[in-house]
């Protein structure tokens, strides 16, 4: 579902001007990074007085290479020319970049302000309001019904962050009353002001460790920052059946409206599953449908549509909206998305499982015996998470990564076959031998995809693609 840049640019003459900030103009902005993050950053500060500088230590994509070109914005690829960076009054770093990068650290060391993109396009964003989603897993389907439920209640909307358009893109040619944001614990580690009108936090798990010293906690707090703005009017939507949640949040100074969601218990204010049904309760609101009208299916489904349903309620959106919106959602492109059956053989795209409590959510929804296309970038995984689902409802683990062996070590003991493949169609065509009618092969990697494959997108299409070839 994430939507490139346009190959020309939307505007033929200069795009209406927005308010400037005061005291923005002449001030220089360096922008480290031209993926969409930081080209949309670029326009927007441009046509906010900055003065900008784009510096990508790799190649820009000819499409944004040609946006930079055609609104007059000096850059450089290939190499960071220190002396022209290090001259910044802010820097606006791609979430991508990690503090350990060499520049980054003379940045700090020079004391120049480092802010992240949603914090920038928040300074401009006027008086549209903010649902902000983030957590370790779920937040790109929440984020997306979010969105389809605002669409189809008839709101100015639109989807940015993560997925859609980079959010200072979206504010720079096409601002709307309401964004709703996919937010990334990197985006929010350089936010200063950035305030979600509605801030949701689907549950945190072990993830990205790497870019956190292998400390759990700073992962943790990380993800709290989401909050860290918000003032009484707001609202926190968090999973009260989340344990790490819920141990971590009496520890930040939350002055925002807590509505929690739960499976497990009935709660006076939040939403809440029984027997069923979904209860949504704000304030003197109490709202009700049945789980069964649920477009996604699954039980982690179930908690991302209350938190989309409840963020929907929050906006004033009518019950029949809701509803109307949940039923006729589509899933997300590489989040469980059926492929194809081959020979009785079906197959499931979860590319974008990412960490190893996504593919538990995935093995857990399963209910046909399982051939699992695993591996990738390990991100400092835990594989015993899910070894008693592996051992309950998988028969054979196809590789998909240079480096196998934490794999191997984790499954070998109670998997057999566990085989190695070095591309999508080497999987599929093993997957597809040890398969037999009525299984399920499923793509759910638990690790990032940067040593074989562009991104999880393309890891996902290469995926279909080999299936589509059987």
């Amino acid at each position: 579902m994430k939507t490139n840049a346009c190959e020309k640019p939307k505007f033929r003459t200069a795009p209406p001007a927005l308010p400037r900030g005061e005291g923005i103009m002449d001030k220089r902005l360096v922008i480290l990074g031209g993926g969409e993050s930081g080209i949309g950053a670029a326009l927007l500060s441009k046509q906010m007085g900055y003065e900008v500088f784009v510096s990508d230590q790799s190649s820009l994509k000819e499409n944004y290479r040609n946006e930079l070109q055609y609104a007059g914005i000096e850059f450089e690829e290939g190499s960071h020319n220190e002396e022209k960076i290090l001259q910044a009054d802010e820097v606006m770093k791609s979430p991508g970049i990690p503090e350990k990068n060499e520049m980054v650290k003379k940045i700090r060391a020079k004391g120049i302000e480092i802010i992240s993109e949603i914090e920038l396009a928040y300074r401009f964003k006027g008086n549209s309001r903010i649902i902000a989603i983030t957590g370790s897993n779920g937040k790109s389907t929440t984020t997306a019904l979010t969105y389809h439920i605002c669409k189809k209640a008839g709101l100015s909307c639109a989807l940015v962050g993560n997925i859609g358009f980079s959010f200072a893109r979206q504010v720079a040619r096409d601002p709307k009353d309401f964004y709703v944001a996919e937010i990334s614990s990197f985006q929010l580690d350089d936010i200063k002001t950035f305030r979600p009108d509605v801030a949701v936090l689907t549950n945190i798990t072990e993830d990205h460790l790497d870019r956190y010293d292998y400390k759990f906690e700073n992962y943790i707090r990380s993800k709290f920052r989401i909050t860290m703005n918000q003032q009484p009017n707001d609202y926190f939507i968090f999973c009260e059946d989340d344990e790490v949640t819920m141990n971590y949040i009496k520890q930040f100074n939350i002055h925002s409206k807590l509505l929690p969601i739960s499976m497990r218990n009935e709660l006076s204010h939040g939403a809440f599953i029984k027997d069923g049904d979904m209860y949504i309760r704000t304030g003197s609101d109490y709202k009700m449908m049945s789980v069964f009208d649920f477009a996604l299916k699954g039980k982690h489904n179930q908690y991302n549509t209350m938190a989309a349903c409840l963020a929907a309620v929050t906006m004033d959106i009518r019950k029949e909206k809701v509803r109307d919106a949940v039923q006729d959602f589509q899933s997300l492109e590489h989040r469980m998305e059926y492929v194809s059956t081959v020979r009785g053989v079906e197959f499931i795209n979860d590319s974008k499982a990412t960490n190893v409590n996504s593919t538990w959510y995935a093995l857990e929804s399963m209910t046909k015996p399982v051939i699992l296309i695993l591996g990738g970038v390990d991100k400092g995984n835990d594989y015993s998470l899910i070894s008693d689902l592996i051992k309950e409802k998988v028969k054979a683990i196809i590789c998909l990564g240079v480096e196998n062996k934490k794999i191997h070590g984790a499954f070998g003991k109670f998997i057999n076959p566990i085989v190695n493949t070095g591309s999508a169609q080497e999987a599929v065509q093993a997957a597809f031998h040890f398969a037999d009618k009525g299984d399920v092969v499923l793509l759910s990697p638990a690790c990032a995809s940067f040593d074989l494959f562009k991104n999880y997108e393309d890891r996902g299409d290469q995926f279909k693609k080999a299936v589509k070839e059987l």
